[in-house]
């Protein structure tokens, strides 16, 4: 067999083409049997299922328990600092034990990021076992499971591991950018695509032109996608509005489709993501009056800025993240993506929870980041869609900044929802070690959203979000090139199929 496993398993490649075809509604039917579970009585040991469980396809959120699937209830859960987050609380799955597992618990000893080397530390149990229950991680334990009242799942030995948070995406957005793409194939710079009103300015049109409804089955149709390949948690930016009907109407549909998700979905306010208009009028409308308009109707929700050249200047875009800290907004930052512009150093200052691209960054802007509070979010993406130009992300771990990867999951710059393909161009682009980038895909993702002490590591009260890998070795992930997609996913306790993803 291609690619055969030497303990008989399939490789990463060959488990992603057959969870491909597993797609299709006929395969569903053969996994049908795997679903199937009589309860045990009391005290009686759970019956054992062999290998990864897969549920049975459920038109919206993919959720499967013995053929129930619990209806969402609204809430609106802050972060521990208060920050707005949407997510549901629907009731989970009841206990259920995963055996026979190679746990990365990815556990910290110390709280916020990780830096330097403790970045390489994944909290490996070798053989062990996870309990969940009632949507929390119940137990997580070495060698053997004790018995529990519950449904074991018998994974043979392949990596159990946290489940991926995507901490900068675009994911709310309409309409398609094809042409600009064979431009820039024909040499056209992004920046003189933007300048000439394409680029954001081109997606901008199309999402005003959209519905609600229309923004809404849009998310929710990238999020299955992220879904497939083990993103629980995604944040999700405005910013293709620039008006304020349209900024409403984005984070409105931001909203809807958190409040029925079972990750945490975090809206980002971008209303200062381009220029419409005039750049004095335009800047200082959305420093004086969206962004206080946004935060009264949705509370503290992060406000993000994109500084760059044919975007906002530095002056405007230092405003406005000095009102959104005034407003208590989390600050995050676009800097230092084509040029550098002087704005790291206004982010830094303004205590940013995030500085996101960097690809421009000179050695000494790094250095002024590694010694800073901030997290570094690196966006592999963007280099290999437009440039082949990356952030330094070896000489930022070494210097000891915290850093994580996101997809920038966009139309334009960063096509791609995978967060193991960024795991893969990471360990490529960057030089980071698979334990690096896993920390900085899971772990350090949560601190960037503000949600580590929810999620972001296998610890026992945390939420059981979780990922099966096809293998037995995690390094599949950093060296497969996105092959190494998981084949279960857990959010909450809740067993996910999405594996009908163009349903």
């Amino acid at each position: 067999m291609l690619g055969e496993d030497p303990r008989g398993l399939p490789s990463a490649y060959e488990t992603a083409c057959l969870h491909h075809f597993n797609g299709r509604s006929d395969a569903l039917e053969l996994l049908g049997e795997q679903n199937e579970f009589v309860a045990p009585a009391g005290g009686e040991r759970s019956t054992r299922i062999v290998g990864p469980r897969r549920a049975i396809a459920v038109k919206g959120t993919r959720v499967s328990h013995q053929d129930q699937v619990h209806r969402a209830s609204r809430s609106n859960p802050p972060t521990d600092d208060g920050e707005t987050m949407f997510c549901d609380t629907s009731h989970p799955m009841s206990r259920l034990i995963l055996v026979n597992a190679r746990i990365l618990t990815l556990a910290s000893k110390l709280p916020g990021p990780r830096r330097g080397s403790a970045m390489r530390d994944l909290g490996v149990i070798e053989r062990g076992y996870v309990v969940m229950n009632e949507g929390r991680i119940e137990v997580v334990g070495s060698g053997d499971a004790p018995t529990f009242n519950g449904d074991e799942i018998d994974v043979e030995g392949r990596v159990v591991m946290p489940a991926f948070t995507d901490c900068h995406t675009h994911a709310c957005h309409a309409g398609e950018r094809f042409a600009e793409a064979a431009m820039r194939l024909a040499g056209t710079p992004y920046l003189d695509i933007l300048a000439a009103g394409g680029g954001i300015m081109s997606t901008v049109r199309s999402v005003r032109e959209a519905s609600h409804d229309e923004l809404v089955e849009g998310i929710r149709a990238r999020l299955r996608q992220m879904r497939t390949t083990g993103t629980a948690h995604v944040e999700i930016k405005s910013g293709y509005g620039l008006d304020s009907a349209t900024e409403f109407k984005m984070l409105d549909a931001i909203e809807e489709v958190g409040r029925h998700d079972l990750g945490v979905i975090s809206p980002t306010f971008l209303g200062a993501h381009a220029i419409d208009g005039d750049e004095a009028a335009y800047t200082a409308r959305v420093t004086d009056e969206m962004l206080p308009a946004v935060v009264a109707r949705y509370g503290k929700i992060a406000c993000d800025v994109y500084c760059e050249k044919s975007a906002w200047p530095r002056a405007a875009a230092r405003r406005l993240l000095e009102r959104a800290k005034a407003l208590g907004c989390p600050l995050r930052a676009h800097v230092d993506q084509f040029n550098e512009l002087g704005f790291l150093d206004d982010a830094l200052e303004l205590g940013a929870r995030t500085v996101d691209h960097l690809e421009a960054s000179s050695d000494a802007a790094i250095a002024r980041v590694a010694k800073s509070a901030a997290i570094a979010v690196l966006l592999p993406g963007c280099g290999l869609t437009l440039d082949l130009r990356f952030a330094n992300g070896r000489a930022l771990i070494d210097q000891g900044a915290a850093v994580t990867i996101a997809t920038n999951l966009n139309p334009g710059s960063s096509p791609m929802s995978s967060m193991p393909l960024i795991i893969a161009l990471a360990a490529r682009f960057y030089r980071m070690t698979h334990e690096e980038a896993i920390i900085a895909a899971c772990w350090n993702s949560a601190c960037a959203l503000g949600i580590e002490r929810r999620t972001g590591s296998i610890e026992a009260g945390k939420q059981a979000d979780l990922i099966v890998l096809p293998s037995n070795d995690e390094r599949a992930l950093a060296y497969e090139w996105g092959a190494a997609v998981p084949i279960s996913t857990y959010i909450g306790g809740n067993l996910l199929d999405c594996s009908d993803i163009w349903c």
